[in-house]
């Protein structure tokens, strides 16, 4: 049994797995947020374009195979609930390569349709 990546203290096929494999769709803009952050985590790139925006999307993803994705902080989140269409979330994630580590400090917008949630794009904060 294997922990989340996205740092919810439950296992990973109870958490996030079932979003990756399709079996379950994220109830809100912060669960899918954190499928995201566990699809870089393990290197499903599938996963990042599935939850993709159409309009938004890039034709193909590569991931950075040198590169560990290693924990998540959720530091505020704006609608993005069971009611609501859209939302953001701002969250900090932490990271290792090659030539050191760092984070990245982002607000990702998305919006939730007939295929439920979908990322639609972030801003970066400078860290």
């Amino acid at each position: 049994m294997t922990r989340c990546p996205c740092g919810s203290g439950l296992p990973f096929d109870e958490c996030c797995e079932p979003l990756h494999s399709g079996a379950r769709t994220a109830g809100t803009a912060e669960q899918l947020m954190r499928s995201r952050f566990s699809a870089f985590a393990v290197g499903d790139a599938a996963h990042l374009l599935r939850s993709w925006h159409p309009s938004t999307r890039p034709a193909d993803l590569a991931l950075d195979e040198d590169v560990r994705w290693y924990r998540l902080d959720v530091l505020a989140t704006s609608g993005g609930g069971a009611f609501d269409t859209a939302g953001t979330v701002e969250f900090e994630a932490f990271w290792r390569g090659p030539d050191g580590r760092g984070s990245v400090r982002e607000v990702n917008r998305f919006v939730r349709g007939p295929e439920g949630w979908q990322y639609v794009d972030g801003d970066t904060t400078p860290r």
